[in-house]
């Protein structure tokens, strides 16, 4: 079996392994904990929703000023305004998706199984270019140009308008990586990338690096164990830029020094989120915890929501959201983990994290219901 294919193989394995340890209802699995008694603090009330094709795993969607980007596992791109649902536009590439949806607000590029990458623009492709590897990542737009991660640790600059090939820099490592969306964003003048257990600064015009930090180490007596990819969903706060290593630990960087302010063990498998005072993440087991975000400590956990197979959590504007696989949306309290308010969507269950805009929440399930809700 080639190297190409083993690691694909392993990749498949670990993230489906992962995943049935979350879900799965099988005697040896843990059986989701039931949702207890609470009072209820916030009034929750949608606002609209709309319909797209059925969602899973890596694919995210973008939220761009008002428009928020949203892909299907078959390809039907769309356009929707957060605010009022209004659909702008929606396109059919009637191709299955390995990657997306990754926008500037005006060009929406997404990534295909046959290793396509495909950039459109008010609903026709404006182009497509064949990638040397595999991507579970989505594309980051931006500053006209479009980023790719490839699951072989090669990162690709194109030209937003043409397509055309800007540089391409590649990491040696381990030779599996995860079958799930790694890290590529930006701070100020960097590209963040997750290369193996590092986060990694670059120059967006070359690719040459500025900085790079580990976040997690590897570990283990196997290839599956010593898997230590970074996985997407990072926090920032001003310079304080915090990201998860892959069951391994969470840690936060001071972005503009490039250097490690904390590290602090973790056993969890989705991003993280935060606030000024505080980082919030999801265990592997569905227990909740929130760090300081200053020096790491720990402030409060909740067992409230274990094995109900959790996205990450998100936060903003004072509220901490997070959902399950069962289909539910929790508003948690962040100063203590308490639940204020809590809404069954859909039982196909929560695909991705809840999208903030303002006091308004965009849920995604994997049915593809497209729903906003707002707690007040």
């Amino acid at each position: 079996m080639s190297l190409h294919k083993r690691f694909v193989a392993f990749a498949a394995f670990a993230a489906m392994a992962l995943l049935l340890g979350a879900c799965s209802s099988t005697p040896d699995k843990p059986t989701p904990t039931a949702l207890g008694d609470f009072k209820e603090q916030l009034s929750v009330s949608k606002l609209w929703s709309t319909q797209i094709g059925p969602v899973s795993a890596p694919l995210t969607a973008q939220l761009n000023g008002t428009q928020l980007a949203l892909a299907s596992a078959n390809g039907l791109l769309s356009l929707v305004n957060a605010e009022t649902g209004t659909e702008a536009w929606r396109f059919a590439l009637n191709t299955s998706l390995s990657a997306g949806v990754g926008t500037d607000g005006n060009r929406l590029s997404v990534i295909t199984k046959s290793n396509e990458l495909v950039t459109v623009a008010d609903a026709k492709v404006l182009w497509k270019v064949k990638l040397p590897a595999l991507s579970f990542t989505a594309p980051l737009v931006a500053g006209g140009r479009v980023f790719v991660l490839t699951a072989d640790r090669t990162v690709i600059a194109f030209d937003g308008a043409s397509g055309q090939k800007l540089w391409s820099q590649q990491r040696t490592g381990d030779a599996l990586v995860l079958k799930q969306a790694g890290i590529l964003t930006s701070y100020q003048d960097n590209l963040l990338v997750g290369l193996s257990g590092r986060l990694v600064a670059m120059n967006p015009s070359n690719g040459v690096t500025r900085w790079e930090v580990t976040i997690g180490s590897s570990r283990g007596t196997n290839e599956v164990e010593r898997l230590v990819d970074l996985v997407s969903g990072v926090s920032r706060v001003n310079n304080v830029v915090c990201a998860r290593a892959f069951q391994t630990s969470v840690t936060c960087v001071d972005a503009q020094r490039g250097s490690n302010l904390w590290t602090r063990a973790s056993q969890g498998h989705v991003g993280v989120s935060g606030s000024q005072a505080a980082l919030f993440g999801a265990e592997s087991d569905g227990k909740l915890v929130a760090w300081n975000r200053a020096g790491g400590q720990v402030l409060w956990q909740s067992e409230a929501l274990r094995f109900r197979g959790l996205t990450a959590p998100a936060a903003a504007d004072g509220q901490l959201v997070v959902g399950d696989d069962l289909g539910w949306l929790h508003w948690m309290d962040a100063g203590n983990g308490q639940t204020l308010a809590r809404i069954q969507i859909d039982a196909s269950g929560i695909a991705m994290p809840p999208v903030p805009h303002g006091k308004t929440w965009v849920v995604i399930t994997k049915s593809g219901l497209v729903q906003a809700l707002r707690a007040n």
